[in-house]
């Protein structure tokens, strides 16, 4: 790989990564970090290392977690699979993911778990859990599911979505509430309105879509939910917020809500997005209109969301281009998510400090990540180094996804992805890969033996 290095034997550390701006809990400060046995071993100081790696003019990021993504293995991998999925999650400064259950199979019980862990094993890029699907079948058993080793907890779709998973009356989601004590992760879409609103689509406009799935759509299901658990006491994530509203809602309950964004719903708006990209604009809860996109940023001022994931749901270019609304919602995302948020600190829309507890200490505090989210002694070395200044344009063959495809394509940006360690292996170093994939399961404080 591409990185300035130095390669001695039997020092004391296995590797240091020298000269760059290592972005710390208690500020950013240029030092050495080193590493030994996959985690870091001192912060600081002079000692010798097998491995030296020179990252002057760079700045060092505890590991990205992305902490929502499709990666549609098993049962549409025409559109992406673990390899491919995570191999994008590297190119793109990811440590680490969140995968999703709506699968075919899906994921929802204790085998389909085993079966995503033996497919991701050697062929994953970075580390990795697996949501369960709460269903009508399982809704009693989330209490065990969600202990199962490998998993990120629960996942409920409230609203029908890409996949066959719904919970979308109150006495089964208060079911899945009562069983368990995990926080469990939300798509607040409310099934009825949907299904009352089904005529506001209008065929071959893509721009009727966030008619149908109006700001109500979303705001009911969150208040529903917040509303059970409250009744329940237990603790729930409200995965891609999109309105305003929800997040000044969802401010009065902090003691049991958390709650995310997306990299695509701070960036586009309708007025230009579904002119521009047409279907390819398409997602659930939709891209909404630039009030709400300003909306959302001010709530981002508020330090409302928790965390920043990609939710990247990719679909083939033949699917995407069918005339709405026979084509699928979902857009890939996972390659793009710290790019695009790096141009935003460039933009002074958030600070560099904020941008790394939206992505790696948020992950890490609400879902009880063991030894990951931050540059400490004792932590893995996962590392995530940018380039704050570089400015590129993001090219259709750096897309590593399956789909073949990214909303955007020919963007130009601010601050890029250079390197990416994962208990202190080198990854990827400037677009090239490693020899081979050595992503492991994360583990959690819930499951952890």
């Amino acid at each position: 790989m591409a990185a300035s290095a130095q390669n001695t034997p039997h020092k004391a550390h296995d590797l240091a990564l020298k000269n760059g701006s290592v972005v710390l809990p208690d500020g950013t400060v240029e030092t050495t970090v080193y590493v030994r046995n996959g985690q870091i071993s001192a912060i600081g100081g002079t000692a010798d290392a097998a491995r030296v790696i020179d990252c002057s003019g760079l700045t060092i990021l505890p590991g990205v977690i992305d902490t929502q993504v499709h990666f549609r293995e098993p049962g549409a991998v025409e559109n992406e699979d673990l390899e491919t999925g995570s191999r994008s999650a590297v190119l793109g400064g990811v440590t680490g993911v969140f995968e999703m259950p709506n699968t075919k199979p899906t994921t929802s019980t204790p085998e389909a778990v085993a079966d995503k862990l033996a497919r991701a094993k050697d062929r994953m890029w970075c580390e990795h859990a697996f949501y369960v699907g709460a269903t009508s079948d399982n809704a009693d058993q989330c209490g065990e599911l969600e202990k199962l080793p490998g998993t990120a907890g629960i996942k409920v779709f409230m609203g029908s979505s890409t996949g066959n998973l719904l919970v979308s009356d109150d006495a089964m989601l208060e079911r899945v509430l009562r069983s368990g004590q995990r926080r469990v992760a939300i798509h607040a879409e409310d099934e009825a309105r949907l299904i009352e609103r089904m005529g506001e689509r209008v065929e071959g406009d893509p721009s009727s879509h966030p008619v149908w799935r109006d700001d109500e759509t979303a705001l009911r299901a969150t208040a529903r939910v917040l509303h059970l658990a409250r009744k329940t006491g237990r603790r729930v994530h409200i995965l891609h917020i999109t309105t305003p509203a929800e997040l000044e809602l969802i401010a009065q309950h902090r003691d049991i809500a958390t709650c995310e964004l997306t990299p695509q719903h701070l960036t586009l708006a309708a007025e230009d997005a579904y002119p521009r990209l047409g279907t390819f604009a398409q997602m659930n809860p939709p891209i909404r209109s630039a009030a709400h996109r300003d909306g959302l940023w001010h709530w981002v001022t508020q330090g409302m969301p928790d965390v920043i994931g990609s939710d990247h749901a990719p679909h083939s270019l033949a699917n995407k281009s069918k005339p709405y609304p026979a084509s699928p919602s979902g857009m890939p995302g996972v390659q793009t998510l710290l790019p695009l948020m790096l141009n935003h600190v460039a933009h002074h829309r958030l600070t560099l400090r904020r941008l790394v507890d939206l992505t790696s200490a948020g992950p890490q505090r609400l879902f009880g990540l063991v030894r990951k989210g931050r540059i400490a002694v004792g932590y893995d070395a996962d590392f995530t180094i940018v380039d704050l200044k570089a400015r590129w344009t993001i090219e259709q063959d750096w897309l590593a996804s399956r789909c073949g495809w990214s909303p955007f394509t020919g963007e130009t940006l601010t601050g890029k992805p250079v390197g990416t360690v994962i208990r202190g292996q080198q990854v990827m170093w400037e677009g090239t890969l490693a020899d081979k994939a050595t992503g492991k399961p994360f583990r959690f404080d819930a499951t952890d033996k």
